[in-house]
């Protein structure tokens, strides 16, 4: 399948591309900067032979053209909490007229398959039920759903989205939630470092969220979905924990704001729709996550 992924230069797009270019598939990456060494180091030999497109995903001409040609899109393109809120007219751009954009790109050249990433965001701080977003990038997210039921409504293009909570791994550098990732990339390099933020919330390893996306990929398109991937919820006590069960000597603190969303989202349909995929627990995410970074050091 050739399969057009945007923000696909990123760190869920970099470990995802790694994943569907062992299966086989035909990628195209459509980012707003050229490829990146990071990129390079997760995804390996394979990166050379990936096909590289320059543009903005707010700019629908560009993004029509970057999907010419392709089967499927897997939409990662977005910016983050911060971003959002400092400039939440560019935010919007991005991520609620990018997502546009998509659909739109898919619907010109018959793409019915889509997978796009919504978040955790959605919910609010005091409910993991019902959406309730309280930061300007969870509220983009969710008018992304509500758009991409409207495109199944109009126009029969299928997709799926799915909710991440905290995503880490090896690579996740950027964002007010990359703590666990840099905790774990410190204690492997001896350095101190203070995750930014406190709370209990979902941690699920990007190995885990790229599974769901390839298996979203495969699956026969019908209707809009979209599901929540938690992963394991625990406290930022539990995550320090977890990297001195590896690095006894870890210095790793915690301070900062409460984050903005429920501790809690639950899986719900996920398993029903989804039986196979992969469950890392924390302490093997996190071990597995400290080990590639004491290998890239």
């Amino acid at each position: 399948m050739k399969i057009l992924i945007t923000g696909g230069g990123g760190f869920i797009g970099a470990w995802l591309a790694r994943r569907l270019a062992a299966e086989g598939h035909q990628l195209r990456v459509f980012e707003p900067v050229g490829r990146s060494a990071q990129f390079d180091r997760i995804v390996g030999v394979s990166a050379a032979a990936m096909e590289w497109r320059i543009g903005d995903i707010a700019d629908a001409q560009a993004v029509r053209a970057a999907a010419e040609g392709c089967e499927a899109i897997v939409h990662l393109a977005g910016v983050l909490t911060p971003a959002c809120k400092a400039d939440p007219v560019r935010g919007a751009m991005i991520n609620l007229i990018g997502t546009l954009n998509i659909f739109n790109a898919a619907q010109a050249f018959g793409i019915r398959r889509i997978v796009f990433t919504s978040s955790a965001g959605v919910y609010g701080p005091h409910d993991g039920t019902t959406p309730r977003p309280i930061t300007h990038y969870g509220a983009f997210k969710l008018a992304c759903e509500g758009s991409a039921r409207a495109y199944w409504e109009d126009h029969g293009i299928a997709s799926i989205g799915f909710r991440p909570y905290i995503v880490y791994g090896f690579g996740r550098e950027t964002g007010l939630t990359a703590g666990p990732s840099l905790a774990c990339r410190a204690a492997a390099r001896g350095e101190t470092y203070v995750i930014p933020y406190v709370g209990t919330a979902g941690l699920v390893l990007v190995d885990d969220v790229v599974a769901a996306y390839e298996a979203a990929l495969r699956r026969e398109p019908d209707g809009a979905l979209v599901f929540n991937l938690p992963g394991e919820v625990a406290s930022n006590d539990e995550v320090v924990a977890a990297v001195r069960a590896v690095v006894p000597e870890a210095r790793i603190g915690i301070d900062g704001p409460v984050l903005p969303f429920a501790e809690d989202i639950g899986e719900g349909d996920l398993r029903r729709v989804f039986p196979d995929l992969p469950a890392t627990s924390l302490r093997d995410g996190i071990r597995r996550t400290i080990e590639l970074y004491r290998t890239a050091s």
